[in-house]
């Protein structure tokens, strides 16, 4: 196995690297091995990511939900893309009616902006419960190859976020979004996401929030990275990505 500090080869059954002495499994306390992260065996390339014997590189990425609210703001951004949906498809109707106004106008924004709060308040609300039954953690593995990256949500954690998946699966049912619900129900009864590198149509880069977003037609997956490991796991997308690729 690899040294999880400074990335040397050690035997198996050691206690203590060679090269660093920083302890092994075998040598920590009940306490010590449970605050660790669950290891992965390979060649240490940046500060978290390891290239493993069979050639994928693979790292674990935990963030406190409260502090990186990238999983809220998706799914505040899904309720939002289907209210302005329902928003203009009842604005086209009225069009073609011939009934439109100002005052039609005004209480159909009125009314979408009274579902917009409502929905907004409920995902936040089943966020922190989910956040709080995690813990306020979010941990995911990460294996990347030529062909693509996966991100695999850890299984305990899984079936607690599900509530979050059926919650943006129902709001799709409820205005007739069939992209929503596919993606709500998707997210609800899969802990994996595989985004292939040949069908991706774009890539956005939040810095900021350590996070990739790798995106295809209908699978929208996001990569987190630390600081550390950002610009490798950056340059190793889109060095692999179609050339005409978007990258915002």
């Amino acid at each position: 196995m690899f040294c999880s500090k400074c990335g040397a080869q050690i035997d198996d059954n050691a206690r203590f690297c060679p090269e660093c002495g920083e302890l092994t499994g075998k040598n920590k306390t009940g306490a010590e091995a449970a605050e660790t992260k669950p290891p992965i065996q390979g060649q240490k390339v940046t500060e978290n990511i390891y290239l493993c014997p069979d050639g994928v590189y693979r790292w674990i990425y935990e963030f406190k939900m409260m502090k990186n609210p990238t999983v809220l703001f998706t799914i505040w951004k899904i309720f939002g893309g289907i209210l302005l949906g329902v928003w203009v498809f009842q604005v086209l109707l009225m069009l073609i009616d011939g009934d439109f106004s100002v005052e039609g106008l005004l209480d159909s924004t009125k009314n979408i902006g009274i579902v917009a709060l409502v929905l907004f308040v409920i995902g936040y609300i089943a966020y922190v419960i989910v956040a709080a039954q995690n813990g306020w953690k979010y941990i995911v593995l990460f294996e990347m190859d030529e062909a693509g990256v996966t991100h695999t949500q850890m299984q305990k954690q899984f079936e607690k976020a599900q509530a979050l998946g059926w919650l943006t699966a129902m709001a799709g049912i409820l205005t007739g979004n069939v992209t929503a619900v596919g993606i709500g129900i998707g997210s609800a009864v899969h802990n994996t996401l595989n985004s292939e590198f040949d069908k991706v149509k774009n890539i956005k880069v939040r810095r900021g929030r350590h996070t990739i977003y790798v995106n295809e037609l209908l699978n929208k997956n996001q990569v987190y990275a630390e600081p550390a490991d950002f610009d490798f796991v950056l340059d190793y997308i889109t060095a692999r990505l179609p050339a005409d690729t978007p990258k915002k």
